[in-house]
């Protein structure tokens, strides 16, 4: 195996791990983003508004998968820092089993819940009918979500990220050609662009199951490699709070989209080409959480105190530049950002996207810490930190997103100005959470 983060030169290797992370994922937005781009400026707002709501719901879905994922590559990453392969074969084996059992599950439920699922989020009748069509789609996807990021998961944890960035490379390619064909050559209006996404999506999946059985025989022969109770039993105690934290946080955003989708399709479809441009702002330091977490849990699992230390030191300071530089981005770009997603005829949409812009954009500070927080505690085998801080966040975003834009004066700005809002008191609550734990956080503990 290779991909060692324990020795070395410690920024110089996070960052390097990071950057095939960071890409890979931004290659990964491009799915929904060609969606977004291309049917809302061949379809309308209409059709904008249906998939950018759909975006939402899949973005909660997605967490489930990406949340067991995560927090079985955690176990994965410390105990290859620990080098014992028989117990990480033992874990490879039981995530396998156990996220693809919830899979099966979570597909055969959003089928049957359709109609339920547009109800709840409020859709407005004038969208329904292309949303449903939408979902009906690109539901078909969630088992090349699964099988995408569970080989993800299981290269990065030992240390091999640029294989993931690869196989996206060439899927998000494949989606964007077949957006355009089905889209504007055969006219299959949003089905078609759901169709685009799901195919590329099983190009990416299928692929990177193949490779990874093919380059790393070694996870998957020899001792260990049989499915165990007791195995599925610790990698579900250990991932199950990180896959609530993901779906906690995605399952308010779901909830804020219903209460945007009440304030009609003009405000709909703002907010789906917006929170695309938001997506990709943040994403390369949610990425670069991800990677630190990475860090974090081989040198946790190989009980290297003080270089999680430096590394900690270091990848704030990291964090807090990117996010300075993209801030003044957004902000002084957000204008002709919308314009890319919607014609420049429709005024109030690029109005209202361009003020959720400057409002989130303003504090990035406030996500780029909060990501470094849920990485750190994941990492050192304290998910339910994380949980805490997610709660808190979304929490506080929900909250207040109802209460404020219930006040005529404020509006639907009071959705906007909620999300920075609970970045803080998060970000806060994790910070004092380290001061008084950090003489014993990093010192390893059996899981």
């Amino acid at each position: 195996m290779r991909g060692e983060l324990t020795s070395g030169p410690v920024m110089r290797r996070m960052l390097l791990f990071a950057v095939p992370m960071i890409l890979g994922n931004l290659l990964q937005q491009c799915y929904n983003v060609a969606d977004t781009l291309i049917v809302g400026r061949v379809l309308g707002a209409n059709a904008l508004a249906a998939v950018g709501s759909a975006f939402t719901l899949m973005t909660f879905l997605t967490s489930i998968l990406l949340g067991l994922s995560m927090g079985s590559g955690t176990v994965f990453s410390i105990r290859f820092g620990q080098r014992d392969e028989r117990r990480l074969r033992e874990a490879v084996c039981a995530s396998f089993v156990l996220i693809a059992a919830v899979t099966a599950v979570l597909t055969a439920l959003v089928f049957a819940g359709i109609e339920p699922i547009l109800t709840f989020l409020r859709v407005p009748d004038e969208v329904r009918p292309l949303m449903r069509d939408y979902l009906w789609a690109v539901f078909f996807g969630l088992g090349a979500i699964f099988l995408y990021n569970y080989f993800a998961s299981l290269l990065r944890a030992v240390g091999n990220s640029a294989v993931p960035l690869a196989f996206l490379a060439v899927s998000a390619s494949v989606n964007i050609a077949l957006d355009l064909w089905f889209v504007m050559g055969l006219g299959w209006g949003v089905a078609g662009a759901a169709w685009a996404t799901v195919i590329a999506q099983y190009l990416s999946g299928i692929g990177i199951a193949v490779y990874t059985l093919l380059r790393f025989p070694g996870l998957w022969r020899g001792e260990g490699m049989r499915v165990k109770l007791s195995g599925i039993r610790e990698i579900a105690g250990f991932s199950a709070l990180t896959c609530v934290q993901q779906s906690v946080m995605n399952l308010g955003i779901l909830m804020v989209q219903g209460l945007v989708n009440s304030f009609g399709a003009a405000v709909m479809a703002a907010f789906a080409a917006a929170v695309k441009i938001d997506a990709f702002a943040y994403m390369p330091v949610q990425d670069f959480g991800n990677a630190f977490s990475t860090f974090i849990a081989q040198n946790y699992g190989a009980g290297k105190e003080e270089r999680i230390r430096t590394g900690l030191r270091g990848a704030i300071a990291a964090a807090i530049a990117f996010c300075l530089a993209i801030t003044a981005g957004v902000i002084l770009l957000a204008r002709p950002l919308m314009g890319l997603f919607i014609d420049s005829g429709e005024t109030a949409v690029i109005a209202e996207g361009v003020r959720y812009l400057r409002i989130e954009g303003s504090f990035y500070c406030g996500i780029g810490c909060l990501f470094l927080l849920y990485g750190l505690y994941r990492a050192v085998g304290r998910p339910g930190m994380s949980v805490v801080l997610t709660v808190i966040s979304l929490g506080t975003r929900v909250a207040l997103a109802y209460l404020l834009s219930a006040i005529p004066a404020i509006g639907v700005a009071g959705i906007w100005w909620s999300v920075p809002i609970g970045w803080l008191l998060a970000d806060l609550t994790g910070l004092g959470y380290y001061l008084l734990r950090r003489e014993k956080l990093f010192r390893f503990t059996e899981i």
